[in-house]
């Protein structure tokens, strides 16, 4: 039996509150571009053929005007719409919850779309072009549900992936030799510190240092469709405790999911070091720097310009 070709899902729902709007729709690239136009052309590039945005559902008409009238004739695309009351049974959103329940929820809201192994990226962050070729051909390999489940995880080094201008949250990686991860750490309030990084935990009255060095997951993952299963069957698990110490602001985070299955030994993930620079726009002032270096790569002949042409 023919194994299912690998799809794309960018994960598109969020406001990005620190940026102050909904970044993922802000023009970046020479001609206009936007960070997710570059994702989807890396990704075509690199053999997939299928891309699937997950949105909130009232910004669907907005997607429609800036993505839609280029990708129509390149890759197919279908949305899925991450609802805040999309919830097992017996279980009710909170009075005053406005937050969504994070990346592990958003990939179920296309549970029902998604039939084979699935790439994972955040819309507003820029990959490189190796990134997309390492996790399509890890995807293709066909041995990913064998035993064990395997996943695929691209890592960056942390202090490639800092901001200048603000904190960031990061999925720090302890990896083994022979490139499986051990642990994913989801450390939040990481800012730089020369050369290297420091967090806190308290709100700036203490803080700890992190080697620059260290591999970090940016939310670029591969995974097989059985991972579906695992995101459905935790997250009542998640909702019982977060309803309780947190029910405002509580996230299903894909790093703490796969941290807990690889704790357990339920899955392996595989580590991909990737060498082309990430950036992203995590906070407005990041902004002059993205179109510089996106205006760069247009200028060296690396992408066209315009992209879609």
């Amino acid at each position: 039996m023919k194994s299912k070709e690998p799809v794309l899902v960018v994960m598109a729902a969020g406001m990005g509150s620190r940026y102050g709007g909904l970044k993922q729709l802000d023009p970046v690239g020479p001609t206009g571009e936007i960070l997710m136009d570059y994702s989807v052309y890396d990704a075509l590039q690199a053999g997939f053929k299928e891309v699937i945005f997950i949105i909130r559902r009232e910004f669907e008409a907005q997607f429609d005007q800036l993505i839609a009238r280029k990708l129509g004739n390149h890759i197919r695309y279908r949305y899925a719409f991450q609802d805040l009351h999309d919830l097992p049974a017996d279980y009710h959103v909170p009075e005053g919850r406005v937050k969504p329940w994070g990346t592990g929820h958003a990939i179920l809201a296309a549970r029902d779309m998604i039939d084979g192994p699935f790439a994972v990226i955040n819309a507003d962050d820029y990959y490189g072009q190796s990134a997309y070729a390492k996790i399509f051909g890890f995807l293709k390999e066909g041995s990913l549900e064998d035993k064990v489940p395997k996943g695929g995880l691209c890592v960056w080094q942390l202090r490639e992936t800092l901001s200048n201008y603000g904190h960031v949250s990061r999925g720090v990686c302890d990896i083994c030799d022979d490139g499986q991860v051990k642990t994913v750490t989801e450390i939040k309030r990481i800012e730089r510190d020369g050369n290297n990084a420091r967090f806190t935990t308290d709100n700036g009255k203490s803080y700890r240092s992190l080697d620059g060095d260290s591999p970090v997951s940016m939310n670029f993952w591969g995974f097989p469709r059985s991972f579906l299963d695992v995101l459905s069957e935790r997250f009542p698990i998640f909702l019982k405790d977060a309803l309780i110490t947190d029910p405002l602001t509580a996230e299903y985070l894909l790093p703490v999911i796969v941290g807990d299955e690889l704790s357990e030994g339920a899955m392996e993930v595989h580590a991909m070091a990737v060498e082309d620079s990430w950036f992203g726009v995590t906070n407005r002032e990041d902004r002059p720097r993205v179109q510089a270096v996106l205006a760069d790569y247009a200028n060296r002949g690396i992408y066209p310009s315009p992209l879609w042409s």
